[in-house]
């Protein structure tokens, strides 16, 4: 397997759902963030007063991503929810994909929760536990419009070099499917190998693909020869036996479904609302 690296750790700061997240510089660990307990309402315990900190992958539109200097999306608003029930401020650490699948910032006290358009795998429940799913997902096959290839059994017929994103279920399928993907560190990365002709097509999250798309310069490019629908569901992840900060994010998810906040912010970032996503049974991987 081939793999295209190279990332820097990045601490980005929260400030509300609509003025979205700025970067901060000079942060700490230590810090209290201006206030004297780490016990938020609830009872529930943070790594960092006053703050409730947010592991993610950057980027990842239209989940997480920077637009016009601040970090925005689904993810950051659902979380953003969370902390206002809180009573404090979200605060995003962009961190290297791979720690979501072993939950390593959220063992050493870095984090509070990871939200970066996880899919529940009974794998990763191992290592961490999963909100109530938030999201209903499919993989989307991306190709070039002049590339002729139709479809993911016509890519493998022709041997076509197919990239993915590492360390994700988009990657894992194209494995299963006997590619031997070239592996790219974000799914901005995936685009520009694909558009670079790194790689001929791609398999990657079908609403990544559906935000690359509303780019005309993409869409003129680019097209979804088929749409693969693996089964997936996304969920935030916190340390295992967490059960307080998991039951305040699977509360606020709730109350957002019920009261159509779910379905506003749904329709900002992800386009037409799509009623099972909010309708999706919840995880058991909560413990």
């Amino acid at each position: 397997m081939k793999t295209i690296l190279g990332r820097r750790t990045r601490i980005l700061a929260a400030t509300t759902a609509t003025a979205g997240l700025v970067l901060v510089a000079g942060c700490s660990s230590d810090d209290d963030g201006g206030s004297g307990t780490k016990t938020a309402a609830g009872g529930v315990e943070l790594v960092k007063a006053g703050q409730l900190t947010t592991c993610t992958h950057l980027p990842y539109p239209p989940f997480q991503s920077e637009i016009d200097g601040k970090v925005q999306g689904f993810d950051v608003s659902l979380i953003d929810l969370v902390a206002d029930d809180l009573g404090v401020k979200q605060q995003i650490l962009d961190t290297p994909f791979e720690n979501f699948k072993t939950g390593a910032f959220l063992n050493s006290g870095e984090c509070d929760v990871a939200a970066a358009g996880m899919t529940i795998t009974e794998e990763r429940k191992k290592n961490v536990d999963f909100s109530d799913p938030y999201f209903d997902a499919t993989q989307a096959l991306l190709v070039d419009k002049d590339s002729g290839i139709t479809s993911l059994a016509d890519a493998k017929a022709k041997k076509v070099e197919l990239g993915a994103q590492a360390q994700t279920t988009g990657e894992d399928y194209a494995k299963s499917q006997g590619f031997d993907p070239v592996s790219f560190e974000s799914s901005d990365a995936v685009l520009n190998g694909l558009r670079s002709g790194q790689v001929k097509a791609v398999i990657i999250d079908y609403p990544v693909v559906q935000g690359w798309l509303k780019d005309k310069a993409n869409s003129d490019a680019f097209k979804v020869a088929e749409q693969l629908n693996t089964g997936e569901q996304y969920g935030f992840t916190v340390k295992k036996g967490n059960t307080k900060l998991l039951a305040a994010i699977n509360k606020a998810l709730a109350d957002a479904k019920a009261d159509g906040t779910y379905k506003k912010l749904y329709e900002k970032w992800i386009g037409p609302y799509d009623a099972s996503a909010a309708s999706a049974s919840p995880s058991a991987s909560a413990s």
